[in-house]
């Protein structure tokens, strides 16, 4: 299984022209894709409905579509038009199920703060039932990068035992004519652009503390990162790299312990050319 996370700039290359296409290039044959910062009706990327875009560059796919920034756009041939800022996930299966998870907000007075998210879909793959998130954490500071992801550590840790988006052996037959309930399987991916280094306090929060006697102290209730399990450099992978030339980590595929055996390979390319980041490409087997 191929899968693919990119955070694509809203399609805004390095050489500062939007170009979806050339995003759907960079990502190539994929089963499952994972995007951050795909936009709706901004007037700098052309008043254009990416979501829309995109699933039409991939039309075997099935997508969701998840906002964390969600403002009025209307006009007066659409009213209910909505400029949105958010995740995407797309995929060869079917996505049983989806949920758009807010995650807590800063208000910093002097610099940019959005409304972040974690875009989850629940898809029956041939490696089994998974939940595949499509992450974008805060960019500011790290107080406000550990408080989403104690959320998101919650959300992702219940989630199996809460059950589907419908649940319950009593459910009527209103909602189990058209179809099964959906599960909600243990294993999860999280992909995206968690805007951290592996060397911060956030990081431990996601995979655990250092032991100098046992290295990395992971338990079932932390996620694995999947560069360290294919034995890559945790130092090294850099995916974004900024206007003075310098680069770092800050997007990740992290698993749940139950999927660390399948990770095979990962990899960054390099030579994308769409994003100010470059995609993060794992395979599992």
């Amino acid at each position: 299984m191929r899968v693919v996370s990119y955070n694509i700039q809203y399609g805004t290359g390095k050489d500062g022209q939007v170009d979806l296409e050339r995003i759907a290039g960079d990502i190539g044959d994929a089963d499952i894709i994972a995007l951050q910062e795909v936009e709706r009706y901004f007037s700098t990327t052309g008043n254009i409905d990416q979501p829309a875009g995109l699933a039409a560059l991939f039309p075997t796919h099935f997508w969701v579509y998840g906002a964390g920034v969600d403002l009025h756009a209307g006009t007066d041939e659409d009213k209910s038009r909505r400029r949105q800022f958010g995740n995407m996930l797309l995929s060869r299966w079917p996505v049983l199920s989806s949920r758009n998870h807010l995650l807590p907000k800063t208000g910093y007075v002097d610099y940019l703060a959005l409304q972040r998210s974690a875009l989850e879909a629940v898809i029956e793959t041939p490696l089994g039932g998974l939940r595949v998130y499509s992450v974008h954490l805060g960019h500011v500071g790290g107080p406000e990068r550990r408080r989403q992801i104690t959320a998101l550590m919650e959300i992702v840790n219940e989630a199996p035992a809460d059950g589907g988006v419908v649940s319950g052996r009593q459910a009527s037959k209103h909602w189990t004519t058209d179809a099964a309930l959906p599960p909600m399987p243990s294993p999860a991916m999280l992909l995206g652009d968690f805007n951290l280094a592996p060397e911060t306090a956030e990081y431990e929060l996601l995979v655990g503390k250092r032991n100098d006697k046992y290295q990395r102290l992971t338990t079932h209730r932390h996620l694995v990162d999947a560069w360290v399990t294919a034995g890559d450099d945790v130092d090294a992978g850099d995916t974004c790299f900024d206007h003075f030339g310098r680069s770092q980590r800050i997007d990740y595929a992290f698993v749940t312990p139950d999927l660390a055996d399948r990770v095979q390979a990962i990899s960054v390319d390099t030579e994308a050319q769409g994003s100010d980041h470059q995609p993060l490409i794992l395979q599992l087997e």
